[in-house]
């Protein structure tokens, strides 16, 4: 086994939690995006994490309710701006492994998806297609989702991702059917002129428009990772790679040793406490909690977005108080999203990063850093391992020489 100064690395991603634009978020069209301090100014009292406030998250903003604390000697924070060109989950996370992203996936947010590929679609499905514009996945139910159960069709959107959604009823149609259908659809979008970053299987319960709700048993069809990721190299050297909520499907389960889906953020935070007590290996464990960004930050509520980072943050206390002096907890995000934005999508901001080990002694603020590989790449040095030569990113040095 390689040596290291941590047993084990959490990175955990609070999906879509973002801290301020980009440089050139005038090219996203996100100028004024800062997903968190617009959180927080939409809470009565502001937010109330007092486990994320005595970690130091509060020096890199005017959070309204997050107080910002000079002295957390047992950790360090600081800004990472993005440099893959691009604003999605997948591109985000593919960075904090190494990879850099300078073409962005195709998406089809104004058009619609080809009439050639619906066609295609539903010659190979057997199902007649309803829908095929961008929507909010929860909004389009209620348009579409009684016709969908009538005439056993699929509900196919997309949004400003590069994603094509297919929605349908887990009764009436069925999971396995509709896991059929969304392999086909992946299969077709392996073509370039259709290939988005992912396919996503999204079924839903109900009765008629009221009270129609999506499902847990949500399945993502991604690509592979464009080259090698820091997990393909901990694999590699017999490093364990424990991946918590939808992380597998991002990386299309490349480099992955271990998987756990989650039902919700409180789900995940409890499936990471409990790999903090019950994991003993060396190697990573990633960790993705995205109702922060599909429940909150796509529906524009920033008001449920903050009392999720509240429940986030109870949770948050129990896990620090689980974490051994050879761990070192990383909690970032990989995207904004800003819930009083202009429209659904996510928006071109810099994320935060919170780097906590009970062993530091010297935890400070840090500058802002230039790429969110720089997660990965400290991953690396922690083991002493080399980064590969297409692999972007620098070691955060403070966090291994403290």
């Amino acid at each position: 086994m390689p040596k290291e100064n941590f047993k084990r690395v959490f990175v955990l991603v609070m999906d879509s939690l973002g801290v301020g634009e980009m440089p050139d978020a005038s090219d996203f069209g996100d100028v004024g995006a800062n997903t968190l301090l617009h959180i927080s100014e939409n809470m009565p009292n502001g937010i109330y994490a007092p486990n994320l406030e005595k970690l130091g998250l509060g020096q890199l903003g005017n959070f309204k309710g997050i107080k910002p604390i000079p002295s957390h000697p047992q950790s360090y924070v600081m800004k990472l701006k993005e440099a893959s060109l691009a604003k999605d989950t997948m591109t985000g996370h593919w960075e904090m492994m190494g990879l850099h992203t300078t073409v962005a996936q195709v998406s089809f947010t104004d058009t619609g998806f080809p009439d050639a590929l619906i066609q295609e679609l539903e010659k190979q499905t057997g199902h007649k297609i309803i829908g095929n514009y961008a929507a909010s996945g929860t909004e389009i139910l209620k348009e579409l989702g009684e016709k969908q159960m009538k005439e056993n069709s699929l509900i196919v959107y997309t949004s400003a991702d590069s994603v094509l959604q297919i929605a349908a009823h887990e009764e009436v149609t069925g999971l396995q059917e509709l896991y059929r259908c969304s392999a086909i659809a992946r299969e077709l979008c392996m073509r370039p002129e259709w290939r988005v970053g992912r396919v996503i299987a999204r079924p839903f319960i109900g009765t008629n428009a009221g009270n129609f709700k999506r499902t847990s048993n949500r399945h993502d069809y991604a690509l592979s990772p464009t080259g090698r990721t820091v997990m393909d190299v901990l694999k590699d050297q017999q490093l364990m790679t424990s991946c918590i909520g939808k992380i597998g499907d991002i990386f299309n389960q490349v480099g992955v040793v271990k998987t756990q889906p989650t039902k919700s953020n409180e789900d995940g935070m409890d499936k990471t406490i409990s790999e903090a007590i019950n994991g003993d290996y060396q190697g990573l464990v990633f960790i993705n909690l995205v109702e922060f960004d599909s429940e909150y930050g796509h529906r524009r509520n920033p008001v449920g977005y903050g009392e999720a980072i509240e429940r986030f943050d109870i949770r948050l206390g129990a896990l620090l108080k689980e974490l051994k002096d050879d761990d070192l907890l990383l909690i970032t995000a990989d995207h904004g999203n800003d819930p009083v934005f202009a429209g659904t999508d996510h928006t071109r901001e810099k994320v935060f990063l919170v780097a906590y080990s009970p062993s530091f002694l010297k935890g400070k603020l840090l500058p802002e850093r230039n790429a969110f590989a720089d997660i990965g790449a400290t991953v690396l040095a922690n083991f002493e391992l080399e980064k590969e030569p297409h692999m972007i990113g620098e070691p955060i040095v403070e966090l291994l020489n403290d």
